[in-house]
């Protein structure tokens, strides 16, 4: 009777979850990301997220964060990697995997998103009601967009859309790369970190780059000249970002770290990351730029007309390629507006 008991009890306790923690655990969390260490995203938004969710799990949930891609891979691979269990959360650009999120990429459309608070709100809610599908096999925590593209030059400066004409830009994502095309400039795309390298040996003569980004990759130290839009006016393009985790990790958690993550995910953490971690860091940002004695032009009213314009046809193809999709692309463009205007006033 013994011998059954003990084999009925082995028996129940295969079924349980592998990765159940026992209680009071500290239970590590493996975060993966692109950018280094030092960098505005890990300093102000990963960083202080998992301090948060340690703080009020008393130190039984903790992060190990690898920052630039320690574990391996290239930044379009994250995605995949939290999906796959490889790694727990990631934050990323889920649209460096071109076409894969076509519905969520209209944030990125040129001249969409005037600030990072309001355009994270308005891309959370919209994913929320459009969009679930494309983040299936992982947990979205929140997403936000950046504080807005700013162009960045080494060698000569840009006052009209002549100017542009020839001049090889980086763009962030396949609609930054339609977007410059339409304005007479040629594309390349490439992620972040191979930026300043690229503009120092004069392999591009400039980046699309928000002022965020600026110091990670010491833009500041090899531009000479910035170009921005005029100042409440919506920015150049954006670029739409995923803090996520594995679905399987989160469920082995017990209810009471559910409950934490729950408390750090969703509307007002998105709204929180796209304030303090991006529309923050505009004005310290561009001190920088000032403070090495570089040239900043800002587009007059009339100019910048002429660069709305010349880029209309981007909305019109996104449509289009959505519609191939089966989907009703000229109402998702006008819900998306619709959500930015909401939620910038």
């Amino acid at each position: 009777m013994n011998r059954r008991l003990i084999l009925a009890l082995s028996a129940a306790a295969a079924l349980l979850p592998a990765t159940a923690p026992a209680a009071g655990e500290q239970i590590i969390l493996k975060v993966h990301h692109f950018l280094p260490a030092t960098s505005n995203p890990q300093v102000h938004l990963i960083q202080p997220w998992c301090d948060r969710i340690g703080r009020e799990s008393a130190d039984r949930l903790k992060c190990q964060i690898y920052p630039a891609m320690q574990l391996g891979g290239t930044p379009p691979q994250l995605f995949d990697q939290v999906r796959d269990g490889v790694v727990d959360v990631v934050w990323t650009v889920p649209t460096y995997a071109a076409g894969r999120f076509s519905r969520s990429e209209v944030f990125e459309l040129p001249f969409m998103i005037r600030n990072a608070r309001g355009g994270s709100q308005a891309l959370w809610q919209y994913v929320q009601k459009n969009a679930q599908d494309e983040f299936r096999g992982t947990r979205p925590i929140l997403m936000h967009v950046h504080d807005g593209s700013v162009l960045h030059l080494t060698s000569k400066p840009v006052k009209t859309l002549e100017d542009l004409r020839g001049l090889k830009i980086r763009a962030a994502t396949r609609i930054n790369a339609r977007m410059l095309a339409a304005l007479g400039a040629t594309p390349v795309q490439l992620p972040l970190p191979q930026v300043a390298e690229a503009m120092s040996k004069g392999v591009i003569d400039g980046a699309m780059v928000p002022w965020e980004g600026m110091p990670s990759i010491k833009l500041h130290e090899i531009a000479k000249y910035h170009v921005e839009p005029p100042a409440n006016a919506a920015r150049f393009s954006n670029t739409i970002f995923l803090l996520a985790m594995n679905p399987a990790k989160y469920e082995s958690l017990p209810p009471d770290l559910r409950k934490i993550i729950d408390g750090s995910s969703g509307l007002a953490a998105s709204a929180a990351a796209g304030e303090k971690g991006w529309d923050a860091s505009v004005e310290p940002n561009r001190k920088l730029a000032r403070d090495r004695g570089n040239n900043f032009h800002t587009l007059p009213d009339t100019e910048f007309a002429r660069w709305v314009k010349a880029t209309e046809n981007v909305d019109d193809e996104w449509v289009k390629d959505v519609e191939k999709k089966g989907f009703d692309g000229k109402r998702l463009l006008g819900e998306a507006r619709q959500l930015v205007d909401q939620y910038s006033k």
